[in-house]
This record gives structure tokens, sequence and C-alpha cells, in this order.
């Protein structure tokens, strides 16, 4: 479900920028083998934090590409020829080379390394059938559709391929912790809330009991804390609303605040309160501040970027400028890097693509140190 954000929100109107001419460079572990990944120049001025951009994907729409924990592959969804819909595909950073790791049914979303980079999971519902399940009906205004989705594991090399977390209805955004854990969201106890898989697959216990939705979660470094993104909506009409629209399997995601809490339910408490949607957060290096997407400086329009915050939300700091979209960052474990996905380099109106940032030394020493 996080894809949707890109769907509408910059899908229909994102503005193009200049970003910069071609010039030589190689991603992380190259060597005089690795091809080279188109080269960007961060905009003048305005991105201070990176030293290099890549662009890693220029075909289809792309998005959530997450590092193996051994930082030399990315794990993301595609829809991209012959695929109507999402897919879950590896991307080898030392190679360049790509391929599919989920089984080409249905639509998948949420692909995740296990640690060791011995088995990935993902979300699919192609238990459902080999189709792509339809797009929601936006008659209601813009809303997700929550499809039923089960979480499934299997080999890199999409070997394997056998359920983790089956429950009626949505069951994705799983992420997973260094020591083997995995938070996820799930509506199968009637509401979208967080829930933890403890990391003998087999111990399960929800995390989050606030009504609304909760989810895009990510495990702290230390695997302390957990940081997601929730709307709560007060009691009354706009709860009413939140809850008719669960009934009829969607969701709506115009507010949404970054919030942090204790993988045993404690400690709930707010980073940001901008009134903006915030979604896709991710913890820095370090364990002190989150990085997120945001339009917080301008509300309810289609221009993402991306900003770190302190956990308490009161020092927050942008990152990028672009006008149009970015979104989905996560850091490399050893820091060096940032991917995140944007439409900066479109060749299609709203077409998202996948980019890698080297970070600058004042970067990494506020954020990985």
């Amino acid at each position: 479900m996080r894809r949707w954000v890109i769907r509408e929100f910059a899908l229909l109107g994102a503005l193009t920028v200049l970003v910069g001419c071609p010039r030589p460079g190689a991603p992380p572990g190259g060597h005089p083998q690795t091809p080279v990944f188109r080269a960007l120049a961060p905009l003048p001025g305005e991105e201070p934090y990176f030293e290099e951009l890549w662009e890693l994907t220029d075909v289809g729409e792309n998005a959530e590409g997450y590092f193996s924990w051994d930082d030399t592959r990315l794990i993301f969804q595609s829809t991209r020829p012959p695929y109507a819909c999402d897919q879950i595909f590896i991307l080898d950073l030392r190679t360049g080379r790509l391929h599919r790791v989920s089984p080409g049914q249905g639509r998948t979303t949420c692909g995740y390394f296990l640690p060791a980079d011995a088995e990935v999971l993902f979300s699919s519902t192609h238990h459902v059938g080999p189709e792509c399940p339809p797009r929601p009906d936006l008659s209601r205004g813009y809303v997700w559709a929550l499809y039923d989705y089960d979480i499934y594991v299997a080999r890199p090399d999409g070997g394997d391929l056998r359920p983790l977390f089956q429950a009626p209805g949505y069951q994705a955004e799983a992420t997973v912790a260094r020591d083997g854990r995995i938070v996820f969201t799930s509506d199968h106890e009637g509401d979208l809330e967080l829930y933890v898989m403890e990391a003998d697959r087999r111990t399960v216990r929800r995390v989050t009991y606030v009504p609304g939705y909760d989810g895009g979660a990510f495990f702290s470094p230390d695997g302390q804390w957990i940081v997601f993104r929730g709307h709560h909506p007060e009691e009354g009409p706009e709860r009413d609303e939140y809850f008719a629209l669960l009934r009829d399997r969607f969701v709506r995601p115009f507010r949404m605040e970054i919030f942090v809490v204790r993988p045993d339910g404690r400690d709930l408490r707010q980073v940001t309160h901008n009134g903006g949607a915030n979604f896709a957060p991710y913890f820095t290096p370090n364990g002190r501040f989150v990085i997120y997407a945001s339009n917080m400086h301008e509300p309810r329009s289609r221009d993402f970027d991306l900003y770190v915050s302190d956990l308490t939300g009161r020092s927050t700091v942008r990152v990028t400028y672009f006008r149009g979209f970015d979104g989905f960052p996560m850091f490399s474990h050893d820091c060096r890097y940032l991917v995140f996905a944007s439409n900066r380099t479109e060749r299609l109106p709203g077409q998202t693509n996948l980019f890698l940032a080297r970070l600058t030394a004042w970067a990494r020493q506020q954020w990985c140190r």
C-alpha cells in the first residue's frame, strides 16, 4: 500500500525539473567490471547533503528500494513490461544485473531482506488469483485499496516460496530488525494495526491499539524502537468515515504523522505535528533521527520531499528540494549512501525511479555517528 502515494500524489501531476548533466561515476562496490549507472548532479545549492547522485532504474514505475544487509543489492517493487502491476525485483549494485523474485502473478508489495541476506520477504495477492487486482474506484475521493495480501518468504533467487503470515484481509508493509524480528501491518483484528513477529516466526504480538491506520514501520538500528506513519481520527464523523471506508477495503491517506513506539507497545509518541501527509520514515544509522517524506511545506499538494527530524520533532532539516516526488528513503548500513524514489527524471508524466546518493561528510557526521 505504500506504493499508492506515488500513484496519485505524484503520477497525476508532478512537475519536471532539470536535474543536471550526466557525468562519470559508479555506485558502491564498484570495480572495473561494474556498469556505470546514469550519474546526475544534485540540484545545485539545494541538496547539500549529497556528494553524488545516480539513477538506478529507467524503465517502468519503481519504488521502495531497500538495501541488503551487506549493502550490495537492492530489493524493490516495479511495474514494468511484461507485468501489469507491481512485482518484486532485486538489483545487484556490483554487476547491474536485475532479476524478479516474486512469482509474476497478482500484485506484490514491500520487499525486504532478512538477516544474512539468505531470504527475502514480500506481500502478494497471487494466492487469490493470477490477475492484477483492480485499482480503487475514486468516486469516493482519493483512497488506497486494501488488497488481500499475505506475507511470503523466498530465497533471493525466487525459489522456495512459502507463506510467512496468512490471515483474512490485508497483511503487508513488512520490514525486518537485525535480530530477525518482523514488523508489519494487518487488519485481521478489525483495524489497521502494527504487529511484531518474533525471530522464531511463531510468536506474533499486536503493538498498536489506537483506532486508525498504522503502517510503513521500521525498527531502529538497535531494535529498541519502531518508527511508523499513522492516522488516528478523532472520535465522531472522522472516525466513522475511517471505519466505513475500512469495511469497503479502503483507507484515505491525506493526513498522516510520524510516530515512534517500543516493540512491546510502550512509550508511543508522535514525532511530527504538521498536518500534512508524512510517510516512509526510516531511522538514521545512529538511531537519533528519522528521515521521511512529507509535503509539510505545501500540505495536500503532490510535492513531497525528504526531511530529517529528531525524535521530538522540534529539530527538522529539509534534505531534498525537487519540485515533484521524493520518497521511500533508506540509508545503507555503512551509512555512506541513501537510496530513495523520485520522479525527477521522468520520461513519462509522474514516472518514478530509484536513485542512489552518496552522503557528504557532514551528513555522515550528523546521522551516522
